[in-house]
C-alpha cells in the first residue's frame, strides 16, 4: 500500500511539473478586461500560490530551491515575497540591502521556475519616500520579465482611503516610468476589508492597477464576500494576496468548511488567491515545523494541518496548463 502511495505521488509531481513547466512562458503578460485578469491571449488566468512570511522573521526560506519547490509539489504558479518594512532585527527600514538580497532570491527563483511572483511591501504604514525608492528599483530591474506583480501597501490599518489612494498614486507613478504593463495591486483600509472604498473613489489614469482582499475564514464572514462582491460589480478588480482558514490573528483551530466556502466563492468568480504563509511560527497559519528544511523537500510530517490542506487545495484547483 506504501510502495502504490508512494508511486501515485511520483506520478502527480510528474504530471504537475509538466503541466506547469512553461507557464508564464504560455501565459505571458497578464492584464485586464474589466475586473478578470487574463493572460496574453486575453483569456481569463486566475493564479493561486503561497505568500512567504516576513522575509525579516524567517528569512531561511527565502531561497531559489523553496521557491521551485512549491512549484514542484504545492503546484504554486505564483508565490508572494512578503518584504517586512519595519518588524524585526533584518526589516527593510534596519537593513535593506539584505532585505533586496531575500525578496530578490524569491523573484529569480519564481522567474526560474516560470511561475508569477508578487513583490509585497508588508507594511501596515505609509512610507512613502522608502516605497517609491525601492519600487523604482525593482521595477527598473524586472519590468522586462511578465512574472512581476507590484504590491505597494500590504495592509493599511488605520490609514484613510484618501490617504492610501494619495500615496498609491505616487508610488505607481514611479512604477509606470520603468514599468509599463505588470500588474500593480493596491490595498484598502481597515486591513484590505473595506473594498467598498475605492470602489466608490478608485485610481484613475492608469491601466492594470487591482485591488487587495484579505481574509481569514475563521473569522471574516459571508459580509466580506458580499462586499468584495459589490465591488466586483462597481468594476473594481479584485485580488486575494493574502488569505487562510483559520482566524485572523493567524492562530486558533482551522475552520475548514468557512475555507472551502471561501475557495468555491472565489473559484466561481475567478479570483486568483494567495494563502499565508511558508514559515515556521508557531501558530496555525505558518504551514511549516520547526523540522522542515529551508530549502524545500518538505515530508508531510513536515507540514502542520494548514500546510497539508492548503496543498490539497492547490493540487486541485491549479489545473490550468
Amino acid at each position: 500500500m506504501m510502495r502504490f502511495k508512494k508511486l501515485t505521488t511520483i506520478l502527480f509531481l510528474l504530471v504537475c511539473c509538466f503541466a506547469q513547466a512553461q507557464f508564464v512562458k504560455k501565459h505571458g503578460q497578464l492584464s485586464l478586461q474589466g475586473t478578470q485578469l487574463v493572460d496574453k491571449n486575453n483569456e481569463p488566468i486566475v493564479l493561486r500560490g503561497l505568500s512567504f512570511g516576513w522575509h525579516s522573521m524567517w528569512p531561511r526560506f527565502y531561497n531559489e530551491k523553496a521557491v521551485s519547490w512549491l512549484k514542484k509539489d504545492f503546484n504554486c504558479n505564483v508565490v508572494r515575497a512578503a518584504m517586512g518594512i519595519e518588524l524585526g532585527d533584518y526589516s527593510y527600514a534596519n537593513d535593506p540591502q539584505f532585505s533586496k538580497e531575500k525578496i530578490e532570491a524569491v523573484i529569480d527563483g519564481a522567474i526560474k521556475s516560470d511561475i508569477y511572483v508578487i513583490i509585497d511591501w508588508h507594511s501596515h504604514n505609509v512610507n512613502l519616500k522608502e516605497a517609491k525608492a525601492f519600487f523604482a528599483e525593482m521595477s527598473q530591474k524586472y519590468s522586462k520579465y511578465p512574472n512581476i506583480i507590484y504590491e505597494i501597501f500590504n495592509e493599511p490599518d488605520y490609514e484613510t482611503w484618501w490617504e492610501v489612494k494619495t500615496y498609491a498614486e505616487e508610488v505607481i507613478r514611479v512604477i509606470r516610468e520603468n514599468d509599463p504593463n505588470n500588474i500593480i495591486l493596491v490595498g484598502s483600509p481597515h486591513w484590505d476589508q473595506d473594498v467598498d472604498l475605492p470602489a466608490e473613489d478608485p485610481i484613475l489614469g492608469y491601466n492594470n492597477i487591482m485591488y487587495t482582499m484579505h481574509f481569514y475564514a475563521a473569522t471574516h464572514g459571508k459580509e466580506l464576500r458580499d462586499r468584495t462582491d459589490e465591488a466586483l460589480k462597481r468594476g473594481l478588480p479584485i485580488f486575494i494576496s493574502e488569505s487562510a482558514g483559520m482566524e485572523a490573528s493567524g492562530d486558533g483551530p482551522l475552520n475548514v468548511k468557512a475555507w472551502q466556502e471561501y475557495i468555491d466563492w472565489m473559484e466561481s468568480k475567478k479570483l486568483s488567491w494567495i494563502t499565508w504563509s511558508v514559515s515556521d511560527k508557531d501558530e496555525t497559519c505558518s504551514i511549516l515545523k520547526k523540522t522542515a528544511k529551508s530549502d524545500g523537500k518538505w515530508k508531510d510530517e513536515d507540514l502542520k494541518e494548514s500546510g497539508i490542506k492548503v496543498r490539497e487545495f492547490l493540487r486541485k484547483y491549479n489545473t490550468q496548463e
